[in-house]
């Protein structure tokens, strides 16, 4: 550790991130910019941001020498997590002194010592700023732990604004911690405000008393769902207190998961009537071609028809197949892990692939590439829906790169692309269950926005974690990491 922090690089770094909101940038690119800052700034070997949700958290920015976890989760239940939601707000850890897996593999690489900072919202964590050194027997530093919790600060601020952070729907800073509470008078001016109240709507008591009621009042005993500026959604209702004054009682909760999981279930319906159509449109047309004109068509006609139909059917079989595991979450059960050798796996998984897709790959595997711990079976789909989504992003033609490595605790390969790449804000989103990076343009990038988010569902189901991030020179690598066998 150095002696004293650098705080030209610190004040320099900052002072650029506060440029990059100003010009719009946000989420994604101001956070690992931050980190950059502060890893500069401490001189450490790596550091990373881990965004809870109310099921746990994940690795969703990292620098350095922790560039390797971007990704990762990190389980509600794992000890490291219990350790970094109690004790002190910033504190030092040795990882060789935490159970649990990714402290074991922070430790293996020789990050030993952590210094550790909540970002917190009131009294809510968001998330965690972890910065990471080699071993060294130096003392905590004071001054250092206090730059640690100030950049975990500046981070929990860009929740507070909601700069494109939280990155997952159900991140943090999106449900109300219980109803808010407000009386108005005959005018709908606000007269009584409850903590509850500022935590759904943001506006704290001073901004809220005396002044209209900042969102429409439902007659008497009715209900009203309003949306409010920054996207959520609370479910309203209200009723006439008994006495003089006219006053009325409201009351509010937010209600955002609850739309949210009746936009995913509408979104399914309509995703799947609109994929379903197209094939079975272009199967019934050239089938009805075939029967109606079989003598007047000549064969290379009818080959080209049969053909036709072959390559939408398998079109239909592979989206049919998606969309059933996405509405049973499905993933290998409860089969044991075993140990499989994974360069013979995406061989055999690649042969299977369609052949415009399997012209286009290139395979690079290490001769004594390690075996990987999982379900052998479901590789092929992880590569299958890796591999469409690299061709369908990329020009017609262009290759396809399957590469492989490993390190001391992992085995892991890779999907790489030269297609029109990814935006860095869009890395985690792009595993959302329906999103598209060009849902605007359907028929550009036809599909249901299902692929990854079932990528990331069965290679978790397996103590894995998969990534994303632009490739040098232009396109897209999916990463995907395996326990070694």
């Amino acid at each position: 550790m150095p002696e004293r922090t650098d705080l030209s690089a610190l004040v320099v770094g900052h002072t650029a991130a506060i440029e990059m909101i100003n010009s719009g940038d946000a989420g994604i690119p101001v956070l690992t910019h931050l980190l950059r800052v502060a890893r500069s700034a401490l001189g450490a070997a790596g550091t990373a941001f881990v965004e809870f949700t109310p099921t746990g958290g994940r690795v969703i920015a990292a620098t350095g020498a922790a560039e390797w976890a971007v990704g990762r989760p990190v389980p509600a239940d794992d000890p490291a997590t219990v350790c970094l939601l109690s004790g002190d707000r910033v504190r030092q850890v040795r990882t060789d002194e935490i159970t649990g897996r990714l402290a074991g593999e922070l430790a293996e690489r020789g990050l030993l010592r952590m210094v550790v900072a909540r970002a917190e919202i009131g009294a809510r964590t968001v998330g965690s700023l972890h910065v990471f050194h080699p071993d060294s027997d130096d003392p905590p530093d004071a001054g250092q732990h206090a730059v640690v919790n100030y950049m975990a600060s500046c981070i929990a601020h860009l929740y507070g604004d909601r700069t494109g952070l939280p990155v997952h729907g159900d991140g943090p800073v999106v449900a109300a911690l219980a109803d808010g509470l407000a009386v108005v008078d005959r005018d709908a001016h606000v007269r009584l405000w409850n903590p509850a109240a500022a935590q759904v709507t943001g506006r704290c008591a001073a901004q809220a008393l005396n002044r209209p009621l900042p969102f429409p009042l439902p007659p008497s005993g009715q209900v009203l769902d309003h949306r409010l500026p920054d996207g959520r959604w609370i479910k309203v209702t209200s009723g006439e207190l008994p006495g003089p004054g006219a006053l009325r009682v409201v009351t509010f909760r937010d209600i955002t998961d609850q739309q949210r999981r009746d936009h995913d279930r509408d979104l399914f319906v309509a995703v799947t009537s609109h994929e379903l159509r197209t094939p079975v449109t272009v199967i019934k047309g050239y089938a009805d071609t075939l029967t109606d004109h079989w003598e007047s068509l000549t064969e290379t006609d009818r080959r080209q028809a049969a053909r036709v139909i072959g390559q939408r059917a398998n079109e239909l079989a592979r989206l049919v197949d998606r969309l059933l595991s996405s509405a049973a979450e499905a993933g290998p059960g409860d089969e044991p892990a075993a140990p499989y050798d994974l360069g013979g796996a995406l061989r055999t998984a690649a042969a299977d692939l369609p052949a415009e897709l399997r012209q286009r790959l290139v395979l690079q595997f290490p001769a004594d590439l390690p075996k990987a711990l999982g379900h052998r079976a479901s590789l092929a789909t992880v590569l299958t829906e890796l591999c469409t989504n690299a061709g369908k992003y990329s020009p017609p033609g262009s290759l396809i790169e399957v590469t492989a490595g490993a390190d001391g605790s992992t085995v892991s390969f890779q999907v790489g692309d030269r297609g029109v790449g990814i935006r860095p804000e869009h890395v985690e989103r792009a595993f959302d269950r329906f999103w598209q990076g060009e849902s605007g343009d359907r028929r550009r990038y036809p599909g249901a926005g299902l692929g990854l988010y079932l990528v990331r569902r069965i290679v978790e189901q397996q103590d894995g974690w998969v990534s994303l991030r632009p490739r040098a020179g232009g396109g897209t690598v999916a990463e995907v990491r395996l326990p070694r066998g």
